[in-house]
């Protein structure tokens, strides 16, 4: 892979299509760029139209324009667009503020690269999926990181709204990936009795809804019925 770093134009930057990563303003990053200017080269690679792709440094590059700089380092990378897109989800993942959607995104993107790849293309999707976890990430075991992995990935099922719950933490997980087994519509008719009754499904009731789903029998009344019925409560000791 050759490899260099050289100053460009902001002009010349272009974001990577479908980029899964948002890219949020920092101010934090804006006064550092401003005061030690831009201390981690970014990562790019040529195009053919012209100019260079932000392979990792999107955040760096949005910094330096509210910080008016107008050229920034870089190590340029002959990258195809396979390698790129593995290149562009192992470099962001290790940050650390990344949200449910992104990790799910960014999985699916990577799985879809290594898969073009021909990588292990003879195992199941659950076995290839384990490939796609960030190295960095020692502390999930290797003999589970392909399930979490395909957790995350399945929240890409999900309808936007439902979705955007779970980034703000509405919504957990477990009950999460439950619930994208559901049809959109489904979906769809859980978000109005979620906001009808402001509640959202535990892990029990999401998993009663998905295997309702798969049997066919889940329809609007039964998702009001499952978010409304009343929770059980203990009973003390003494009686």
């Amino acid at each position: 892979m050759k490899e260099q770093i050289k100053n460009i134009a902001i002009r010349d930057l272009h974001p990577f299509p479908d980029n899964p990563f948002s890219v949020r303003e920092d101010t934090e990053l804006q006064d550092s760029i401003r005061d030690y200017g831009v201390i981690s080269p970014l990562v790019v690679r040529p195009i053919d139209s012209g100019g260079y792709e932000i392979i990792s440094g999107h955040r760096r590059k949005a910094a330096c324009e509210a910080a008016g700089i107008t050229t920034v380092p870089a190590f340029v990378r002959e990258l195809d667009d396979t390698a790129a897109v593995i290149a562009l989800v192992d470099s962001n993942l290790h940050r650390e503020h990344v949200l449910p959607s992104e990790k799910a995104h960014a999985y699916k993107l990577k799985l879809g690269a290594i898969k073009k790849q021909g990588r292990r293309a003879d195992l199941s999707p659950d076995s290839t999926c384990g490939q796609a976890v960030h190295k960095s990430r020692d502390e999930i075991a290797e003999s589970e990181s392909g399930r979490q992995v395909q957790r995350y990935i399945r929240l890409c099922e999900l309808i936007p709204p439902i979705l955007a719950m779970v980034d703000e933490g509405k919504i957990a997980l477990s009950p999460a990936v439950e619930l994208s087994y559901l049809t959109p519509q489904q979906q769809t008719d859980l978000l109005a009795t979620m906001e009808s009754e402001d509640r959202t499904p535990s892990h029990a009731q999401a998993i009663r809804m998905h295997r309702l789903s798969a049997d066919g029998q889940l329809d609007m009344d039964e998702i009001f019925k499952l978010m409304t019925e009343e929770k059980p409560t203990r009973k003390s000791k003494s009686s």
